[in-house]
């Protein structure tokens, strides 16, 4: 594959979407970087774009969502090639919100360390009692 860099990429330091999304290991090859624009899941300053070929400036700002995760990534520099993650890394500074590893409501016990396991039956005796209580919870 031959590196054309088109007069437009050269100029105003840009670079195609797709290309970006690969560049920065969001993605493992390119192809799905284009899918996953194409599929809807890429905005650009909060703008949805379809485009797998969308210039990308220093300093916009992209949503992805990757395998159920948001992803918010401001663009540093374009990248030159698809390097190591460290070098990847110099391209773009995550701005998503760091959450708590797991959000639960507050009385409600929680079911087998979050594994999708059925709730045992002291669990199942707490939330009777909480319905039983009228609480919010129902």
């Amino acid at each position: 594959m031959s590196k054309q860099i088109t007069a437009v990429e050269k100029r105003s330091n840009a670079q195609r979407l797709d290309k970006w999304l690969w560049y920065v290991r969001v993605v493992k090859t390119r192809s799905l970087a284009a899918a996953l624009v194409r599929d809807g899941k890429v905005r650009v300053n909060r703008e949805r774009t379809t485009k797998p070929g969308y210039l990308v400036k220093i300093d916009d700002v992209i949503t992805v969502t990757v395998q159920g995760r948001v992803r918010i990534l401001k663009v540093l520099a374009p990248g030159s090639r698809r390097g190591t993650a460290p070098e990847a890394a110099q391209l773009y500074e995550d701005l998503t919100p760091a959450f708590e590893h797991c959000v639960t409501q507050p009385g409600l016990p929680e079911t087998g360390r979050g594994k999708g396991e059925r709730p045992t039956k002291r669990d199942r005796r707490a939330l009777d009692r909480l319905q039983r209580s009228g609480s919010d919870f129902k």
